[in-house]
């Protein structure tokens, strides 16, 4: 079977390719990618190709597809597989599999498996280590969804607190009922930081998000009110700290002056690390959510209140199968949305642009549908389009009805409307 995918030749070097694909083993599933949420992982794994720790030394005679945050279902299940899987089934994959101590992942080490392609052969490790799951919902792109969702799940579970002073047990999880900040947390990211945090069984009492974009935080208030926050427990304060004359005080003074007990940093950038520090309560959690491209990248920390006040830092890249399940779980009981990510639609053809310049193009994820061609194009440009072109008004008339958000309502219009590569 012919496959059109995205593959990494070399250092920046992606191309839409159109190769065949093998006949699949019995241990392995040949199966079609309806939608894949591009990632800035794959943009640092397109820059350093070769260098990168998952990517495969031969990729100038080998190039892998890349993608790793993917829906779609099931075309051909391999006769091991028969009774576990069946033809039709939607599915999502946890990417890092840890396969017997290898780094090899979906979008990073695989000539056949990856999001960025019409069909893809699922090897049969992935199996071996549980990293397929059967997705039940209604919607393609919620499913590739679940594993940027997952990292955020994994987060909640890293950080951790003293049970008691002067016991050498840590209690997993952020402090129940304490204060939490969120700093440059208006993005998509921080936007689903938040949803899952206000609906997941160990909440704060209250909650702070700040940026220096008043429209992200105007936006992020339109998404998740103050007043969605209040429902569920949580005091929710927006703070645009460019208009603070002093935003370490006006950070202290939500926390009625004793700090936080939970930061989360959203942006690479050294003097916000250090903000968070500065934050922090007795026994606080400063989680380096960011995950810099810069090797180098470093902050001032204060060891005095690591020593006197117990501080301590945690970083996590990615979620365990265990975060999708709860991500996947949660999903399934609307208990998050994951459409609040979601900025921008395309097809195949923009992969390659798009990655490369990922980090200068605004907004949340980018939903790539691979089975058509389509400009990159933003959400909030629907409107504008339609005054031309049907479909986009057609696409802006759900959207619009829907706070502005993608949705399942627009998937199936998108595929329906357009032909099928």
């Amino acid at each position: 079977m012919k496959t059109r995918a995205v593959r990494l030749h070399g250092a920046e070097d992606l191309r839409v390719d159109e190769f065949e694909l093998p006949d699949i083993r019995e241990d392995e599933i040949l199966a079609r990618v309806v939608v894949d949420s591009l990632c800035p992982s794959t943009y640092k794994a397109a820059k350093l190709a070769t260098t990168h720790k998952r990517v495969p030394p031969d990729i100038a005679e080998n190039p892998i597809i890349v993608g790793h945050e993917f829906c779609g279902e099931f075309v051909r299940v391999g006769a091991k597989l028969s009774g576990r899987f069946w033809p039709g089934q939607k599915f999502t994959v946890q990417p890092a599999m840890n396969y017997r101590g290898s780094m090899a992942a979906a979008g990073y080490s695989f000539p056949y498996y990856g999001g960025d392609a019409t069909y893809i052969i699922i090897p049969p490790e992935v199996m071996e280590t549980d990293c397929l799951f059967v997705y039940g919902g209604d919607s393609f792109f919620a499913g590739a969804l679940a594993e940027p969702f997952s990292c955020v799940v994994g987060t909640f579970h890293a950080m951790y607190h003293h049970a008691e002073p002067g016991k050498y047990r840590h209690e997993m999880g952020i402090k129940e009922g304490g204060s939490m900040a969120l700093l440059a947390g208006g993005g998509p990211m921080g936007l689903s930081v938040i949803e899952y945090i206000l609906n997941c069984d160990r909440k704060p009492s209250r909650l702070i998000v700040t940026d220096i974009a008043e429209a992200r935080l105007e936006r992020a208030g339109e998404i998740l009110s103050v007043e969605y926050a209040a429902e569920r427990g949580v005091e929710l304060k927006y703070l645009n700290t460019k208009n603070c004359a002093d935003p370490d005080a006006e950070l202290m003074a939500f926390s009625e002056g004793r700090g936080f007990d939970d930061v989360l940093v959203f942006a690479p950038v050294a003097s916000l690390v250090e903000q968070a520090d500065r934050i922090l309560a007795v026994d606080g959690c400063l989680n380096f959510f960011a995950g810099p491209a810069d090797p180098e990248f470093s902050a001032r920390l204060n060891f005095f209140k690591v020593h006197y006040s117990r501080t301590h830092l945690v970083g996590t890249t990615g979620g365990n199968n265990e975060d999708m399940r709860e991500a996947l779980d949660m999903m399934s009981r609307g208990k998050i949305n994951p459409a609040i990510l979601v900025t921008h639609i395309g097809g195949l053809n923009c992969v390659p642009e798009t990655t490369l310049n990922l980090p200068y193009i605004p907004g949340g994820k980018k939903l790539i549908y691979t089975g058509i061609d389509l400009p990159l194009t933003a959400i909030e440009d629907f409107p504008r389009l339609g005054e031309h072109n049907p479909f986009f008004a057609g696409l802006a008339e759900i959207t619009e009805a829907n706070n502005r958000l993608w949705c399942d309502k627009a998937e199936k219009y998108l595929l329906k409307h357009f032909k099928q590569i």
